[in-house]
């Protein structure tokens, strides 16, 4: 057995990842990473539709990857407003539409601006950043489904072309669509 600090030879540190899932070992790299690994979990096990639900219900993304982007200070408000919440459910049901921050505004009995206001200080985003965070959220989980199809998945989700589903994909989650759906489409679990 090797002495107190002595490399454990069989051991790889991976320090830009937020979890490892090694088979029977699984590790996460702190403690909001113990909740990237527990969805990893719940996806692998009960699959990606189930995971996404318990990763809504806990107010945390499905999905994110490792390094620098995952220590950006974003103040978390306090106590959320849920004021939003009709003008985003709302929303969430036309991803597929073409929808603009004026839409949004109008059914918020808004103005843009006001808007624009509203969502920095309840979701501490922008109201297009947020809609396309959404559009790439149903992407994700049109893949997960085994939707194999990009222009199709491009449509319902509203990005529109494979070209931009391709960008924002990347974007999001640091995986090109194949990527992604070799790491969690449903198709791909034995």
């Amino acid at each position: 057995m090797p002495g107190r600090g002595a490399p454990v030879p069989s051991v790889r540190l991976e320090p830009d990842v937020l979890f490892v899932d090694d088979g029977d070992v699984l590790t996460a790299a702190g403690s909001a990473a113990a909740l990237d690994l527990g969805l990893h979990l719940v996806r692998r096990d009960r699959g990606a539709e189930i995971a996404n639900a318990v990763s809504r219900r806990l107010v945390f993304a499905g999905h994110r990857d490792g390094g620098q982007r995952q220590f950006v200070e974003r103040p978390v408000p306090a106590i959320p407003d849920t004021s939003l919440a009709p003008v985003l459910a709302w929303a969430q049901e036309r991803l597929d539409q073409p929808l603009t921050v004026a839409d949004l505004a109008a059914r918020a009995a808004t103005s843009a601006a006001t808007l624009h206001r509203r969502f920095q200080a309840e979701l501490g985003t922008t109201p297009l950043a947020w809609l396309n965070a959404e559009r790439v959220a149903l992407a994700c989980r049109l893949i997960e489904r085994g939707e194999l199809r990009l222009e199709a998945v491009a449509r319902a989700s509203g990005l529109g072309t494979p070209a931009n589903l391709r960008t924002r994909v990347r974007r999001q989650t640091g995986l090109s669509p194949s990527a992604y759906r070799a790491r969690f489409a449903a198709s791909s679990k034995v």
